[in-house]
Formats: structure tokens, C-alpha cells, sequence
């Protein structure tokens, strides 16, 4: 089985109160601990927070190699199992009309926003993949259209070895919006698992509080048809009410084609 799971992880805000960082590490740790992907993206998170939840993954490492961090902003960053994954390569695409400078925003984005991707091979199942995992505006529908538009033209720049891709990520709209469209269209052989399992829409962003029943499903794992999904689903896991972040992780299992 080949698992990858994604997980908007809250940056660390003092202001949240029960729900601040130092009260949800473990949890979260822990969730991504038990389900033991082979890979899996964060979104938010700066530098000291993304390296304080690696240190308590012991199965994971945080491909960072490419990077030069930032100190103000936030991330989406991948992780792999090491045991399972060898990383290729791997880099940042600032998502704005300057993909290659740090930092750079357009499209009226309300931040920088980026995805970070890696080329990697599973060493005993002997397959390469391509891996992206992003985290796109949280205003405007046209700046989110616009952004993952160099999304997909940066990967198949990239991608010149047509490897199949998985594509996760906080992307702040439904999947009845214009992103997942672009995605699909643009990219022929990717489907997203979840309505292929022909489950119902659920909100993702649920507020810390496990509802939010005016919210959506904002948080996909978007897979390669060779990757077969087997399962997906959102983790709602928590302890007295207290959750691992104000997302749902979302994961996913698939055997290969």
C-alpha cells in the first residue's frame, strides 16, 4: 500500500488560545505518526514551528535541501519516509509572475503564496513519481485561477519526464470551483479519490470546533491514475475537543496500477 496524507497545520497563533500550537504538537504528530505515510504535505507553518513537528516524526524527513527559508513566511513543505522514498530533486515555485524569486506575489494575492515539489523513486516498489504540494490564496477565486495556472505550467516545465504526479493541498475553495477543473483538464490523467469513492462533500476547514457546516471540502490529495485509490478520508480525530489543527488531515491509501 502507498499512503500519502495532507495537513493544514495551523500556524502557531498565541492568540488560539486551548487550541495554540503547544497543545495540538502532539496530537497531530501523533495522528501522522500512526497512519505512517510514505509521504505527506503541510501547509502553513514557518521555519521554528515545520522543524519543532519533524522532530517529533521519527519516520519522516523534511526536504528542505532546495530551500532558503524565509524567516515571515509560511510554507507548504513535504515530508517522506525515508525507509520507503529516495528524493531526486526537489524545489519551490513561488506562485505568482516570477515563479523563481522568493517571496514574490501577483494576481492580487493577499500573501506570497507557493508550491514545493519533489521527483522522487519508491525503492522497493521501483516506480519514480512526481510530487507537488501547495497552498493557494484564501480571498479571491481569480488570484487561486491564476495561481494554479503556474502551478501546472511550472510542473510540466519540471516534469519532463511525464512521471505520474500527486498533487495535494490546502486550496481554499470547493472542488466545484475553477481549481480542481484546471487541474484535471490540464493534467488528463489525474482524478480526485474522494468522488471516485462517490463520498459526500464534508467541510475540511471546520474552525477547531469539528463542524463549520457552511464550510467545504478546501483540503485534496489529487492523484495519477496509476496511483488505484483504495481509501480516503478525513481525519477528525481529537481529544476533549481539542484537534490536531483547525483542518481535517486528509488520508489516503492507493496501490499501484
Amino acid at each position: 500500500m502507498f499512503k500519502v496524507a495532507s495537513a493544514n497545520i495551523r500556524f502557531d497563533n498565541p492568540q488560539d488560545g486551548r487550541h495554540d500550537w503547544a497543545g495540538r504538537r502532539i496530537l497531530l504528530s501523533s495522528l501522522l505518526n500512526d497512519f505512517c505515510a510514505d509521504i505527506f504535505g503541510t501547509q502553513e507553518g514557518r521555519e521554528e514551528q515545520i522543524k519543532d513537528l519533524c522532530s517529533l516524526l521519527p519516520n519522516h524527513t523534511l526536504v528542505e535541501e532546495h530551500r532558503e527559508w524565509i524567516e515571515e513566511r509560511m510554507y507548504p513543505c513535504i515530508f517522506v519516509n525515508s525507509q520507503n522514498i529516495e528524493v531526486i530533486s526537489s524545489g519551490d515555485i513561488w506562485l505568482s509572475e516570477t515563479p523563481t524569486i522568493g517571496g514574490s506575489k501577483s494576481f492580487n494575492s493577499a500573501f506570497p503564496r507557493l508550491c514545493t515539489w519533489i521527483k522522487a523513486k519508491h525503492k522497493h516498489r521501483d516506480f519514480n513519481f512526481f510530487y507537488v504540494n501547495t497552498h493557494l490564496d484564501h480571498v479571491l477565486s481569480s488570484t487561486r485561477s491564476e495561481q494554479i495556472q503556474v502551478l501546472i505550467d511550472e510542473v510540466k516545465r519540471i516534469n519532463d519526464q511525464n512521471l505520474p504526479i500527486i498533487v495535494t493541498g490546502d486550496f481554499n475553495e470547493s472542488p466545484q470551483e475553477e481549481v480542481r477543473d484546471k487541474l484535471i483538464s490540464q493534467f488528463s490523467n489525474l482524478y480526485d479519490p474522494w468522488t471516485k469513492h462517490g463520498h459526500l462533500e464534508e467541510t475540511s476547514y471546520h474552525k477547531f470546533d469539528g463542524l463549520n457546516p457552511e464550510g467545504a471540502r478546501i483540503d485534496w490529495i489529487i492523484a495519477d491514475k496509476f496511483f488505484e485509490s483504495k481509501s480516503i478520508r478525513l481525519a477528525k480525530e481529537n481529544q476533549k475537543g481539542i484537534f490536531p489543527s483547525d483542518h481535517f488531515p486528509v488520508l489516503a491509501e492507493f496501490t499501484i496500477s
